[in-house]
């Protein structure tokens, strides 16, 4: 049966740059950090990496600078001076008319200023200069210590210098700090803009689900999935993946971070698809789990009613005021109880959960934080406590039931792999799902596929 698939989502047009949210931001950085007294704050961004020869991986920023500046560009530092007039220096890379030519724009550090709006910009290497001038007489020396040993020697260098100047009455930092601490715990919550970009990343890669399993066919091969994927990301803007597609057919759905996506897609198998895409940085997040001919069968259709009775019950319990893992032990106890039903494990929910014995079943957790990064940055604890899910928290909910094939299992159920996952925003009452519009129930994804 031919397919036809769904019309790609019209184009992303990105807003023109706006340095408000940054420079709130940086603000509210900056007024954290002055608690603990004058300081330096040294915020690098991501380095362009070679790929091979003279060919460069695409580059992609740190989140946490881009969160902080919104600048895009290599091989850029903010420097964050605290003090009673604090201010946010950026430094760049220099104007140069020929390699952009070769490479493309570059604002410089005079247009970097005015466009990102900072209190002062400079070229790359006066960054030595700049900081031997500032790191004297400061409390604080902010550096996330343990990224980069190329990063963590130069900072030591910074330090010794400041302190060898001490004969001469200068004082060196007496602490470091990693400004982390205080930045990704921001990164939780987000604001209206953050929003809208995850709803868009949102959307896109619903769709580009939905295109993926309208186009699946048996005898088709699992790459022949992910350029549905990646034609639906990038044609309406969704660039890059926010992580490598996972395109699962059969058994391979039970490895949870397969990607070698190259298998041939049989007839009377599940295919598991963890996918999606980035916009403006912002990503998304999306599992679906469906029929490769389109129909499951009566085993297929029992476990992946329990995985979908487990998510729905994490779904509900994401809402403000509870702890973060509230929504994972609601589906642990769906997923359980399931397990118990189909013969995999015995006893009662209590004593199954207790002793363990689901994680064979069941081994990772039901959700993460999702932002900038796909596993964002936030802990999810705080003074030995689970954090509260609070309005503006964005988050994955994926329960998951993966049966291998063992002596011990009823064949009827080997190498079954079901997950299925949404990205939800908490609100004032409860939380929306983000990415509704793939097709989730057994007769949605049955009449989406054709078969009825």
């Amino acid at each position: 049966m031919q397919r036809t698939l769904p019309p790609p989502l019209a184009p992303f047009a990105p807003s023109v740059f706006d340095p408000t949210p940054f420079l709130m931001r940086r603000a509210a950085l900056l007024r954290a950090m002055h608690k603990h007294g004058r300081g330096v704050a040294i915020i690098p961004t991501s380095r362009e990496t070679l790929r091979n020869r003279d060919t460069h991986h695409p580059f992609r920023f740190d989140s946490n600078f881009w969160y902080l500046t919104g600048f895009e560009e290599p091989d850029a530092v903010l420097v964050l001076l605290i003090s009673d007039t604090p201010q946010s220096l950026l430094f760049c890379r220099e104007k140069n008319v020929e390699r952009e030519l070769w490479e493309g724009f570059r604002f410089g550090p005079d247009a970097a200023r005015e466009q990102f709006a900072f209190d002062g910009a400079f070229p790359l290497e006066s960054l030595d200069a700049v900081i031997s001038e500032h790191l004297t007489g400061v409390r604080t020396l902010w550096h996330s210590i343990g990224i980069d040993a190329d990063w963590d020697a130069r900072v030591g260098r910074w330090l010794e210098h400041a302190r060898n100047q001490s004969r001469a009455g200068k004082q060196p930092p007496t602490m470091i700090a990693d400004w982390r601490a205080l930045v990704e715990p921001m990164r939780r919550h987000k604001d209206a803009g953050e929003l809208r970009l995850m709803q868009r990343a949102a959307d896109i890669a619903a769709n580009a689900h939905s295109r993926a399993m309208r186009a699946c066919q048996p005898g088709g091969y699992e790459y022949q999935l992910d350029a549905e994927l990646q034609y639906a990301f990038l044609q309406a803007g969704g660039h890059p993946p926010s992580y490598p597609s996972i395109i699962a057919g059969g058994a391979n759905a039970c490895v949870l971070h397969y990607t070698a996506n190259n298998q041939p897609l049989r007839d009377g198998d599940l295919v598991l698809i963890d996918a999606g895409c980035e916009v403006s940085g912002y990503a998304s997040d999306i599992t679906r789990t469906f029929p490769v001919n389109g129909r499951f069968s009566a085993v297929q259709r029992e476990v992946y009613e329990i995985t979908l009775a487990a998510q729905i019950a994490a779904i509900d319990a994401a809402k403000p005021g509870v702890a973060f893992h509230a929504p994972h032990d609601a589906a642990l106890r769906v997923l359980t109880q399931g397990m118990i039903d189909l013969g995999l494990c015995q006893g009662s929910v209590d004593g199954v959960i207790e002793s363990g014995d689901f994680r064979r079943y069941y081994m990772h957790r039901t959700s993460h934080w999702l932002g900038l990064d796909v596993h964002d940055a936030g802990p999810y604890h705080e003074d030995d406590e689970w954090v509260c899910l609070q309005a503006g928290m964005t988050l994955t909910i994926e329960p998951g039931f993966y049966v291998r094939a063992a002596d011990d299992i009823p064949s009827a159920l080997h190498n079954i792999g079901v997950r299925i996952e949404d990205d939800v925003v908490i609100t004032d009452t409860g939380c929306r799902v983000m990415t509704g519009d793939a097709p989730k129930t057994v007769d949605a994804i049955e009449q989406w596929m054709g078969a009825i």
